[in-house]
């Protein structure tokens, strides 16, 4: 039986809505004019209002926003060796059925030159840690248990596999994922030892397993 007074925990999924500044900084630093620690610079700043917002509603488990990510899983090409990232227009030319993928850029909402997808080109290494650099400024700015956010394996491995240019380092999707969960079990245990409360891996295209009969398409998020 329930007890009356006991609460749910609550927290955030994980990204934030970004203001006009850091999404301003964020071109700025993708197209090369702004320099890293500019760049790191705002982040952190709005990473402290997000903090400070969540604190102020009452949130028992925080996050950081993922202001440093370009987006939720494309900001791993910065942090693993063998993988570049790619817009959708630029993968045209490299994907098995071209059809297919023009149908898909058809009925997206957005332009293929917005959408990048980091894809492997080589193998796949941990070049320097996906999120521990994020993990120890969020734990410094709270005392409430603190989430860190990583792309789970089942989406990497649906998209980043683009058989012209990843076949050069695998021969299949199954080597490629048993490199990307090495990855993930590295950053797993590297934040376990640095005290991380929650690790969260986002499997968003696991729905397309329960919900659809289409889950051998292509997947970009």
């Amino acid at each position: 039986m329930t007890n009356e007074h006991e609460t749910f925990l609550t927290t955030q999924v994980g990204s934030w809505p970004r203001s006009k500044l850091m999404l301003k900084t964020l071109r700025g630093y993708q197209k090369g004019a702004i320099s890293r620690r500019e760049f790191n610079t705002v982040a952190e700043e709005e990473i402290r209002r997000t903090v400070a917002l969540q604190e102020e509603a009452g949130l028992d488990i925080l996050v950081d926003g993922e202001h440093r990510r370009e987006s939720f899983y494309a900001f791993i090409t910065d942090k693993v060796a063998g993988t570049q990232l790619m817009s959708l227009a630029e993968m045209l030319d490299f994907v098995e059925d071209k059809a297919e993928f023009e149908e898909m850029l058809r009925t997206m909402d957005m332009p293929a030159s917005a959408v990048k997808n980091p894809t492997c080109t080589g193998k796949l290494t941990r070049r320097e840690p996906l999120a521990l650099d994020d993990y120890h400024f969020l734990r410094s700015l709270t005392r409430k248990p603190v989430k860190i956010t990583l792309p789970g394996p089942y989406l990497l491995t649906r998209s980043m596999w683009v058989g012209a240019l990843t076949r050069k380092a695998y021969r299949n999707h199954q080597k490629m994922a048993d490199d990307i969960v090495r990855i993930l079990r590295d950053e797993l245990i590297d934040l376990r030892d640095a005290g991380c409360d929650f690790v969260q891996f986002d499997e968003p295209v696991l729905t397309e397993v329960v919900m659809s009969e289409e889950c051998d398409r292509r997947t970009f998020m």
